[in-house]
């Protein structure tokens, strides 16, 4: 099947889905590498800090990302997927849409309650709520609970791509491939 530009997201699109997944790739990496170092050493709060600002970069490049989506024509899927199946896509969409919007709010929130401000490249970001210790330990629990279930989510996500181009055999991966 040939793909032509129409059968394709744009440029714009194609290139922030593949540099969001770059971001999600760094800011997972910088919190799981944080465990081998002891706390408060200067290499494990740097890769924290990484982790703040990399997760803050996800939450303002999805917000500039959905914009440019809904002024965009979405191509659509050929052949025409089931409709249980476009549902499924959507639903996989906006959770991974909720997660990349909430999770960086959500981790601002534990910092701050924690009684710190986030640092973002070099700008001291106010700090938005009074400290409250129970607090910042049940939104981080949530936190790290919704990263857990993020890795499944992404990986979901994957597969399908992978299932739709190889099993499917329609346009799904390749309406997002810049090649």
């Amino acid at each position: 099947m040939n793909t032509t530009e129409a059968d394709r997201y744009n440029r714009t699109l194609m290139a922030m889905h593949w540099l969001m997944l770059l971001l999600l790739a760094a800011v997972y990496l910088c919190i799981e590498l944080r465990e081998l170092y002891p706390k408060g050493s200067d290499p494990r709060n740097a890769l924290k800090a990484w982790h703040f600002m990399l997760g803050l970069c996800v939450w303002l490049l999805v917000i500039i990302r959905l914009v440019i989506r809904w002024r965009s024509v979405i191509p659509p899927v050929k052949p025409s997927p089931p409709v249980w199946q476009s549902m499924v896509s959507k639903l996989v969409h906006m959770m991974l849409y909720l997660f990349m919007l909430g999770m960086p709010i959500v981790g601002l929130l534990v910092v701050n309650y924690e009684g710190h401000a986030v640092s973002f490249f070099g700008l001291e970001l106010p700090v938005l709520v009074a400290e409250n210790s129970h607090m910042a330990e049940t939104l981080e629990d949530w936190h790290e609970t919704a990263g857990e279930a993020a890795y499944w989510l992404i990986g979901l996500h994957a597969a399908a791509a992978l299932m739709h181009h190889y099993v499917f055999k329609d346009n799904t991966l390749k309406r997002m491939m810049p090649w």
